[in-house]
């Protein structure tokens, strides 16, 4: 659903441990495609619950389903009636946009459009266009009472920056529910853990190198243990336009100026309890910048991060938060 960042892989190491039995689920789901590990002594598979999962959620949140709940909103009806994941995600979408100053905003699908960054065909904008849109931009705005919203005349919204990390925790909350306590979820890049591989040991992360054209031989540029929490990246290295003057634009829209983001800002790793939070504060580091991204993340208990970005000479440096060794 959202802009893949192909700045993650996970690594799960394999065994043939007695009464130790791995399920592994991948497919493809909300324009990308999932891996999902999980253990147990009697094998159970639920690939089929998974996939339930996510074509609701896709039924739910997905700009791609012209029948989905979001893409009547944005149509304008104002009387459908929301499920439980919309309502979710739509507070917790306004609760970070509060927090971020707006660095974070969901209603910021109509200048995703107007760039192009929604279809692949990008054009680029004068300013008298990214100012009309700008005007439809404003998370304040949105009325939501109970199971309905209401949008200012115009107005969209966009969950690609929270959607995937909220499929995430919900399929993790569902395996938890069957009695599955050692699991790793990815979606689309965006992943949760808990407990052990099939090892038994924590499992293993891969943060890749911030470099355009991905180095199988020399991939990551760390590797951290995870458990019990939930991990997004996101980038701008490899997702992007440039215009026939080689000016280079990418994904990462600011809902605030209405243009693409630039910054030296290469990559931003959120880790914290919940996938639905590390997806969009994420994204919102690679809007704020190094600097604000640092503040953002120490003010904030439950999160912790890891930033790499470009000095003034070009060259890589990298920044973690205060406790954020714990991981590596």
């Amino acid at each position: 659903m959202r802009f893949i960042y192909l700045g993650l892989l996970f690594t799960a190491l394999h065994s043939c441990t007695d009464n130790i039995l791995e399920t592994v689920n991948y497919g493809h789901a909300q324009g990308t495609t999932y891996s999902i590990r999980y253990i147990q002594d009697v094998k159970n598979d639920y690939q089929k619950s998974i996939d339930s999962i996510l074509i609701n959620i896709d039924r739910s949140m997905s700009l791609w389903v012209e029948s989905s709940i979001i893409s009547k909103v944005n149509r304008g009806d104002s009387a459908i009636e929301l499920d439980p994941h919309f309502v979710k995600v739509l507070k917790r979408s306004i609760k970070i946009g509060q927090e971020t100053n707006g660095s974070f905003d969901v209603t910021v699908a109509p200048l995703v459009k107007a760039w192009g960054f929604n279809n692949g065909k990008f054009q680029q904008l004068d300013s008298a266009v990214v100012d009309s849109m700008k005007n439809l931009v404003g998370f304040q705005q949105i009325l939501l009472s109970g199971n309905q919203v209401e949008l200012k005349q115009n107005q969209q919204l966009d969950f690609n920056a929270i959607a995937q990390g909220y499929s995430v925790d919900v399929i993790s909350l569902f395996l938890e529910s069957e009695g599955i306590n050692n699991y790793m979820v990815e979606v689309g890049g965006e992943l949760r853990t808990k407990g052990k591989n099939r090892e038994g040991n924590v499992w293993r992360i891969g943060i890749d190198k911030p470099q355009t054209e991905l180095d199988s031989k020399n991939r990551f540029q760390i590797v951290l243990n995870l458990s019990g929490k939930a991990l997004a990246t996101s980038g701008n290295y490899r997702k992007f336009f440039t215009d026939e003057k080689g000016m280079k634009y990418v994904h990462t829209i600011n809902p605030k100026s209405g243009y693409p983001v630039k910054s030296n800002l290469l990559s931003a790793t959120i880790i914290s309890d919940n996938c639905m939070d590390a997806d969009a504060y994420a994204t919102t580091c690679m809007v704020d910048g190094v600097r604000k991204a640092q503040q953002l993340i120490e003010g904030q208990e439950s999160l912790e991060g890891y930033l790499i970005y470009s000095d003034s000479k070009g060259e890589l440096k990298e920044w973690f938060s205060s406790n954020f060794d714990q991981f590596k």
